[in-house]
C-alpha cells in the first residue's frame, strides 16, 4: 500500500528573504509531519495548488503575504478557496495593512493575520499555527481526503448522500455511474449501476446505499454519546443549538448536542447571510456553522450526528431523552433547539420528483449543475431571496414565485434591493405551482395565477421550495405545552390568569425560556413567538444556558 503524503503547508511571499525565513521556521517545527512548500507569487502558488490537487494530496494551511505585485494575498486566498476550501488561511501583513487584514476576515473567511516580524516564532508564530492545524485536523476532510460518491445524476438516494455530506462539511468527489472511473469503482465493489449510491473512503472502505447513520460513522462523524448522563443536552444543531452548546461547554457544563442530520440547520444552507452582526461583507451559512462547531468542540462539547430524539421523560431530577433506535440519554437539563422544517408543497406530481429536480431548501451541491438553465424558486422570505442571489451566479434565469403582490411583506429590504439589481432574477407575483411532471426527473411545471386561475406550462428541471415553517415537535405531544401550530410555549406565556401550567411542580413561575416541564428550555425558531433570525437564535441559545445555571443552582 502506498503511504499517504504528508499534508502541505503552503507559504507565498514575493520577497525571497522573507519567503525563505517563513519556510525555515515552519520546517523546523512542523517538517516531520507536514510538507512545507513555498511560492514567490500568487499565480505560482495557484499552479502549485493545482498540482497538489491532481496528486490527491491535502493542504492544511495557506500563509500568504498581503502586498504582492501580481496578486495580493487576499486575492490569492480567495482563489485558493475554490481548490482547498478546508485549508486554514493566514495573512502575513505589516502594521499599516491591518485594515485590509480585518476586511479579509469577511471576504475570504480569514482564520488569522500575522504582523511582521513574527519573531520569536515560539511566541508569535507557532502557537497560532498549532491552533489552526489542530482545527484543520479536527475537520472531517482531514480523515477523508478522497471520499468518492458514485451515483446517477437524477437519483434521489444519490442526492441524499451528497446533500448529507455537504451539510456536514465533508468534502467528496462526485462520479457518475456510467463514467469510466465510476464504473471501475462499482466493479471493484462488486456492485452494478442499480446499486448506487456507492461511497468509497480514502482507505478503500465501501458502502452501498448507506443509511445516514452508516454514512456518518463511515466518514468519522460522532454518532454515539461518550456518557450516559450530562449536565445539559441540546437537541438541534442550528444557530440556537450551537449557541447553547458553545456557552454551556465554555461555562463548565458537561454538554452534548444531538442533531438528527447536520449542524447548521436551515441557516447552514444559506449561501450568504449579510445581516449577521460582525460580518459586513456577509458570511456563508457553512462558514458560520463550521466556526461555531469548532468553537463548541474546542470547549469540550460533544456533537452527535444522525441521532433522532423521539421522546422526553421527566425522571425526578433528571430529564431522559429517547432516541429512535431505542437507546436513551439523560441530563439535569435540556435545551430544545430543533428549529423548523420547510412545508411540503402539495401539488400533483411533485412528491415523486423530490431529489430529482424538486428540492426543499437551498442545496449547494446542485448549483453548479444549473449552468445555462432556468431555476424556479418558491417562497418570498429571506431564505428564498438568498437562494435566488446564489443561483443567479449559475443559472440563465432565476424565477421567484410568490403568492403576494411583492416581496416587502416577508423579505428584508437589503435582499429585495439585491434582487432588483440582478437582471437574471425575475419575480412572479400572484403565482403558485399547480403541478409538476417528468420521467426520471422534473421536466415541466404548471404555474397558476392566483387572481385569474389561468395556468401555463413551462419547461423546468430545477425547483427549490422555501415555503412556511413547521416546528419538528410532534414527539413532544402530551409532554410540553405547544401552541396550535406546534411551537413550544415558554416563560410568561405559560402563566394564564395567574395560573401556572398543568403539572408544574415548582413554587416559582417558569423562567423566560423555560417550557412547561421544569429544567427544559426552548430556544430559537422552535419557540413560540420567537424572532426568526440567526442572531436572535444564537442569543436565545446563550440566554438558555444562563437560565440552566439558575435552575441548577436552585436544585
Amino acid at each position: 500500500m502506498v503511504a499517504m503524503a504528508n499534508p502541505v503547508i503552503l507559504t507565498i511571499d514575493d520577497d525571497p528573504a522573507v519567503s525563505r525565513a517563513v519556510a525555515r521556521d515552519l520546517r523546523r517545527h512542523y517538517g516531520d509531519r507536514y510538507r512545507v512548500v513555498r511560492a514567490g507569487s500568487g499565480p505560482e502558488a495557484l499552479d502549485a495548488l493545482r498540482e497538489i490537487k491532481l496528486r490527491g494530496e491535502q493542504v492544511s494551511l495557506l500563509l500568504a503575504d498581503h502586498r504582492m505585485p501580481e496578486m495580493t494575498g487576499v486575492e490569492f486566498l480567495e482563489a485558493a478557496m475554490d481548490l482547498f476550501p478546508a485549508a486554514r488561511r493566514v495573512l502575513l501583513t505589516a502594521y499599516a495593512d491591518t485594515d485590509a487584514a480585518i476586511d479579509a476576515i469577511n471576504v475570504v473567511d480569514l482564520d488569522h493575520y500575522l504582523l511582521k516580524p513574527w519573531h520569536p516564532p515560539e511566541e508569535k508564530l507557532y502557537p497560532v499555527v498549532d491552533t489552526l492545524l489542530d482545527a484543520w485536523a479536527a475537520t472531517p476532510d482531514a480523515s477523508a481526503a478522497e471520499l468518492r460518491v458514485v451515483g446517477h445524476r437524477w437519483s434521489a438516494p444519490s442526492f441524499a448522500v451528497r446533500d448529507f455530506l455537504a451539510r456536514n462539511l465533508v468534502p467528496y468527489r462526485w462520479l457518475l455511474a456510467d463514467d469510466p472511473e465510476g464504473a471501475r469503482l462499482l466493479a471493484a465493489a462488486g456492485a452494478g449501476e442499480a446499486d448506487v449510491p456507492l461511497v468509497v473512503t480514502a482507505e478503500g472502505k465501501t458502502a452501498v446505499a448507506p443509511t445516514e447513520t452508516e454514512l456518518a460513522a463511515l466518514v468519522g462523524l460522532t454518532v454515539a454519546p461518550a456518557e450516559d448522563f450530562y449536565d445539559l443536552v441540546v437537541v438541534g444543531g442550528g444557530p440556537a443549538g450551537l449557541g447553547a452548546a458553545v456557552y454551556g461547554a465554555s461555562e463548565g457544563l458537561r454538554t452534548v448536542l444531538v442533531e438528527r442530520r447536520a449542524t447548521g440547520g436551515q441557516a447552514g444552507q444559506s449561501s450568504r447571510i449579510e445581516n449577521y452582526l460582525g460580518f459586513p461583507e456577509g458570511v456563508s451559512g457553512a462558514q458560520l456553522t463550521d466556526r461555531a462547531r469548532r468553537q463548541a468542540l474546542k470547549f469540550g462539547a460533544e456533537l452527535l450526528t444522525t441521532r433522532e430524539v423521539v421522546g422526553l421523560t421527566d425522571a425526578g431530577s433528571a430529564r431522559v431523552l429517547d432516541f429512535g433506535d431505542g437507546s436513551r440519554i439523560a441530563a439535569h437539563t435540556v435545551v430544545l433547539a430543533t428549529g423548523v422544517a420547510y412545508r411540503v408543497l402539495d401539488a400533483p406530481g411533485l412528491a415523486g420528483l423530490t431529489g430529482r429536480g424538486v428540492f426543499y431548501g437551498s442545496t449547494a451541491t446542485e448549483a453548479p449543475s444549473c449552468v445555462d438553465q432556468d431555476v424556479y424558486i418558491v417562497g418570498g422570505a429571506n431564505s428564498a431571496g438568498q437562494a435566488a442571489v446564489h443561483f443567479s451566479r449559475y443559472a440563465t434565469r432565476v424565477h421567484v414565485l410568490i403568492r403576494g403582490a411583492d416581496l416587502t411583506a416577508s423579505m428584508s429590504r437589503y435582499l429585495i434591493d439585491q434582487l432588483d439589481r440582478i437582471d437574471s432574477v425575475q419575480v412572479h407575483p400572484h403565482t403558485v405551482v399547480a403541478g409538476g411532471e417528468g420521467d426520471d426527473h422534473l421536466e415541466r411545471l404548471t404555474l397558476r395565477d392566483t387572481r385569474t386561475g389561468e395556468t401555463r406550462t413551462v419547461d423546468a428541471s430545477w425547483l427549490f421550495i422555501f415555503i412556511g415553517a413547521e416546528p419538528r415537535t410532534d414527539w413532544l405531544d402530551g409532554t410540553l405545552v405547544r401552541d396550535r401550530r406546534g411551537f413550544v410555549v415558554t416563560g410568561p406565556d405559560l402563566v394564564a390568569g395567574g395560573r401556572r401550567p398543568p403539572g408544574w411542580s415548582l413554587s416559582r413561575d417558569p423562567y423566560h425560556l423555560e417550557t412547561s416541564l421544569p429544567g427544559v428550555f426552548a430556544a430559537g425558531d422552535v419557540r413560540a413567538e420567537s424572532v426568526k433570525r440567526v442572531a436572535s437564535a444564537v442569543g436565545e441559545g446563550a440566554m438558555a444556558v444562563s437560565l440552566v445555571h439558575r435552575y441548577l443552582e436552585a436544585q
